[in-house]
């Protein structure tokens, strides 16, 4: 009895160390559980390190003031933009990638990665241009006050200039993951995050021998971090040490295969510009309340993107599954697994729901003691987090859709939930008497719910399973 009960902690110790180092296992056979977990532990750890970004950044930068915290908080909302084309690259390449190791091709997966990395290269470039020149205006157009603009042109001139390393990070991740190393992905987001980590409160406040930057420093840190990151995923790509192995070779214009991943990023890209530029509406109609409001609302919104960005680990999980298990022509394995994943996602989800909502005065305190920022972060993280049940399944759905290469599934609902009904739904109410900020929590609330049930309703007419790619 004593040797068996070791013997299952042993197990789940080495079930651990071999999710965390790496797995060489067929994801097209074997248990789906197994699978999931396999890929999902490192992705959740990845995920959970892209959202310590922003905690980070705003712990350092809260201790100069509301009108530092509204700059990186507007700032981060003009930069979720940039997420909407690294989002969408990543899990073109995601789909894609899976699709060739799904197929046994490497040699295709290879050749994609590299048409990836090109086209995320060129848009980059122009992008961060674009950014840097016009920042100022950027913040203007988000109703900043003028003494934010004057504390966050900096940070955002750095933070949209680099936005390179955020596109390569994201998309050069999504290939590793489409591959099944999330081990690797992981492992970027650890290194790039401990150097952000480090260089925070150097360069903030001037530590040691570190120039004093202020919020700008912020910025700094994180983009020598993310650039870092990309640096260690590109020797790994072209070192052989990834199940996508990149040579010489593979350093060609290949149109049919770029062809291929412009049509399937550029509705990716929509997609989730559609979700992140209605992020940005909401940002800026928060921002009318003034500058308590803007930092109450960022803190909340970290808070609850950490929880988030590590539920994204599981519906990533699933999004490869369906793409390797459609290569390899297993259609009901890649339905079964995204049930199972949404299933793990719900539970995950609702019990940090209720954490969120009976601890949410003691969390929003750990980043701020001013009352009046207090008071609107504890509220929107209460409101906010209601409907963490029903994310849970939007996030899988979408995933899966994505997964599959079924971009334009996912695309509609988030212009129906996003676009039709969460931007009104939130101007309505923050105008209405009473609401205020409140109306704009309410709203982004209301509206994940009902992408959840819409999904779901798409997701079982099974039409996804016949996309090609």
């Amino acid at each position: 009895m004593q040797a068996s009960a070791q013997a299952i902690p042993q197990s789940k110790w080495k079930f651990l160390r071999e999710a965390l180092a790496g797995t060489h296992q067929d994801f097209t056979e074997g248990s789906l559980s197994r699978g999931i977990a396999l890929l999902a532990i490192p992705t959740i750890l990845e995920m959970g390190m892209e959202s310590t970004f922003g905690l980070v950044d705003a712990f350092w930068v809260a201790a100069l003031g509301a009108d530092a915290i509204a700059a990186v908080g507007l700032s981060e909302s003009i930069i979720v933009l940039v997420f909407s084309v690294a989002f969408g690259l990543a899990m073109a390449a995601t789909a894609t990638v899976a699709r060739r190791i799904g197929e046994k091709d490497s040699e295709g997966a290879a050749v994609a990665t590299v048409q990836a990395i090109a086209c995320g290269l060129a848009i980059a470039i122009v992008s961060g241009i674009v950014g840097a020149t016009f920042a100022p205006q950027l913040l203007g157009l988000m109703r900043a006050t003028p003494e934010v603009i004057r504390t966050g042109s900096r940070y955002t001139r750095v933070l949209l200039g680099g936005d390179a390393a955020i596109i390569m990070i994201f998309l050069i991740n999504g290939v590793l993951r489409g591959s099944g190393d999330a081990a690797r992905a992981m492992r970027t987001l650890w290194l790039a995050n401990l150097i952000n980590l480090a260089l925070d409160p150097c360069l903030i406040y001037g530590l040691a021998f570190f120039p004093k930057l202020g919020v700008m420093g912020a910025a700094v840190a994180t983009t020598t971090g993310r650039s870092i990151g990309v640096l260690y995923q590109l020797s790994v790509l072209f070192g052989g040490k990834s199940r996508v192995a990149l040579a010489r070779r593979h350093l060609r214009w290949n149109w049919p295969v770029m062809r291929r991943l412009l049509r399937l990023s550029g509705t990716c890209m929509v997609q989730y510009f559609v979700a992140m530029a209605s992020w940005v509406s909401l940002a800026r109609m928060n921002a009318r309340f003034g500058s308590a409001a803007v930092a109450g609302y960022t803190l909340a919104i970290r808070i609850i993107m950490f929880a988030l960005m590590p539920s994204w680990g599981i519906a990533s999980a699933a999004a490869t599954l369906v793409g390797q298990n459609l290569g390899a022509r297993r259609p009901e394995r890649s339905e079964r697994a995204v049930w199972l994943g949404g299933m793990y996602n719900m539970g995950f989800l609702t019990l940090i729901g209720a954490v969120f909502f009976a601890a949410a005065r003691p969390i929003v305190r750990q980043f701020t003691g001013d009352p009046k920022v207090v008071e609107i972060g504890v509220e929107c993280l209460k409101y906010v987090s209601l409907g963490y049940p029903f994310y849970a399944w939007g996030m899988i759905m979408e995933q899966a859709f994505n997964g599959a290469g079924d971009t334009w599934t996912p695309t509609r609902i988030n212009l129906l939930c996003y676009w039709m009904l969460q931007i009104p739904l939130a101007w309505w109410l923050s105008h209405a008497d009473g609401y205020g900020p409140r109306g704009v929590y309410l709203a982004i609330c209301s509206a994940e719910t009902v992408l959840a049930l819409v999904a779901v309703a798409m997701f079982r007419r099974g039409k996804w399973k016949e996309v090609r790619i």
